[in-house]
């Protein structure tokens, strides 16, 4: 296969005791597929500040150096999937305000919203489904819901063993993948 689609994996969590990096590693490693380069952005890295420029960003007129990288950077992916826990049956601050950034660097991308919470952060998830519809992003048909529970966790905080506790989603993963791959042959 010639062309391969890059994916980026939005780790839509900078909480210091976020579970969302592993939630994201582990994401990736089972959506492995032969047409996809997939590949982690942690916005707890990425670290944009509150939203910053004197001009809206449809207009592309960006006057701060964090956002041109952050408009390069996005530029270089065929599509994503925003891995987000929920936050009072919504999304974190810091995933909305990274994607208000920027507009048509989203435009027309394909995106699979994976959201965990107790009952899979479906409120989230129906919350982000009318952002990404603003953005004017192709939402994907497969947005695994993951649900967690108290029991997953160590007492620190951290899953005690993710394997176990989410292989009833790695079919839900694979769809994911194959649906990104399907884009390639349209």
């Amino acid at each position: 296969m010639s062309k391969k689609l890059n994916i980026g994996l939005i780790i839509g969590s900078n909480r210091p005791t976020r579970v969302c990096r592993t939630v994201a590693e582990w994401a990736m490693k089972e959506m492995e597929h032969e047409a996809l380069n997939l590949s982690l952005i942690d916005l707890a890295e990425i670290n944009l500040p509150f939203l910053d420029e004197p001009e809206i960003p449809a207009h592309h007129n960006y006057e701060k150096e964090h956002t041109k990288a952050w408009s390069e950077l996005i530029s270089g992916y065929d599509g994503f999937v925003l891995i987000f826990p929920q936050y009072n049956w919504g999304y974190p601050a810091v995933l909305k305000n990274a994607l208000d950034f920027l507009y048509d660097e989203w435009r027309g991308k394909p995106v699979s919203i994976m959201c965990y919470g107790g009952h899979g952060g479906f409120q989230a998830t129906l919350s982000m489904k009318l952002v990404t519809q603003g953005l004017h992003m192709y939402n994907m048909a497969t947005n695994p819901p993951l649900d967690i529970s108290d029991e997953m966790f160590d007492a620190s905080g951290q899953f005690k063993n993710i394997e176990k506790d989410f292989a009833r989603y790695k079919t839900s993963l694979q769809a994911v993948s194959n649906e990104f791959a399907d884009l390639l042959t349209k």
